[in-house]
C-alpha cells in the first residue's frame, strides 16, 4: 500500500521515489518552474490548500516542485510530509527585498544562514541551534549563478514571521511598528544581513535537524534602502533569475 500524507494530498506512488524538490511559495509558480528546461514530462500530481505539486524529470530523474504557501508554519508542513515520502534535498526558490545598498534588483541571494525571526523553527530546535544551508546546495547555487552570468550574493537572510511589523514596514493598517522592531532593519544591515524573507529559517533549521539537505535562493525584486515600490518588471526579473538558478542547481544536485 502506498504511504499517504494528509496536507499535500500526495503518496509514495504519486512521487515516483523522487528524492529532490524545489519549493516556491506561490502555487501559481509551480507549473512554470516545472516546465523550465531541463525539466521534461512535467505534470500536476496534487493541488490542495496552498500546496500544489508537479512531478517532472531532469536527466531522467524524478524531481518535485511543491508550493509551500507563505511563511514558516505551512513550509514546515510541506517539508515534514515530503520527508515522510522520502525526499532528501529541499531547495527553496522565492523573491526577496534586499537591505544592503550594493545589491541590485535582479540579483539573486544565496542564503548561507538565516536569522530565526520566526516561530515555526523553534518547534524543531532551540534558538541557539543555527539555521544554516547545506554546503552542497550552496555550491550548486553559486556555480549555477556563475554559469548563467546572474549576479549573486552569498550571506545571511532574515526570516520574519510577518511581512509588515517584523520587517519594519509602516504601510500597515495601523501605521505602527512595535518598539521591538523599531530600528531593526538598520541593526540587521550593520550586522551584514542581506535581505528579508519569510521561509528560510524554518526550512534550514528543519533540514539540518532531520539530517536532510536544504538551501535557498531568492531573486531581489526591491532594494529597500532606496524604495519600497515593486514593479511588475522588477518582479519578473527577480523571480525569473531565481528560478533559472534554482533549476540549474537542481540539475547539479541530482547527479
Amino acid at each position: 500500500m502506498p504511504r499517504d500524507v494528509y496536507h499535500l494530498d500526495l503518496n509514495s506512488e504519486k512521487v515516483k521515489s523522487a528524492k529532490h524538490v524545489i519549493l516556491p511559495g506561490d502555487p501559481g509558480r509551480v507549473k512554470s518552474i516545472a516546465e523550465t528546461p531541463p525539466f521534461s514530462n512535467s505534470q500536476e500530481i496534487a493541488n490542495n490548500r496552498e500546496f500544489r505539486t508537479c512531478l517532472g524529470y531532469i536527466n531522467d530523474m524524478p524531481v518535485l516542485v511543491t508550493s509551500t504557501g507563505i511563511g514558516g508554519p505551512s513550509t514546515s508542513i510541506a517539508i515534514e510530509e515530503l520527508a515522510q515520502l522520502g525526499v532528501k534535498t529541499f531547495l527553496r526558490v522565492g523573491t526577496t527585498g534586499a537591505i544592503q545598498k550594493h545589491i541590485d534588483v535582479g540579483d539573486v541571494i544565496i542564503t548561507s544562514g538565516a536569522v530565526r525571526l520566526d516561530g515555526a523553527s523553534t518547534h524543531y530546535a532551540p534558538l541557539e541551534y543555527p539555521a544554516v544551508a547545506h554546503y552542497e546546495v550552496i555550491n550548486a547555487l553559486v556555480e549555477s549563478s556563475r554559469e548563467l552570468g546572474i549576479p549573486y550574493h552569498v550571506g545571511i537572510t532574515c526570516s520574519s514571521d510577518t511581512f509588515y511589523p517584523g520587517q519594519e514596514r509602516c504601510d500597515s493598517f495601523s501605521n505602527y511598528v512595535p518598539r521591538r522592531f523599531n530600528g531593526i532593519t538598520e541593526e540587521w544591515r550593520k550586522l551584514n544581513v542581506l535581505n528579508y524573507e519569510m521561509e528560510a529559517a524554518t526550512l534550514l533549521t528543519i533540514c539540518s535537524a532531520f539530517g536532510l539537505k536544504g538551501g535557498c535562493v531568492e531573486g531581489v525584486i526591491v532594494n529597500r534602502t532606496g524604495s519600497e515600490r515593486i514593479t511588475k518588471e522588477d518582479m519578473e526579473l527577480g523571480e525569473g533569475n531565481a528560478v533559472k538558478v534554482a533549476v540549474k542547481a537542481m540539475e547539479k544536485l541530482i547527479v
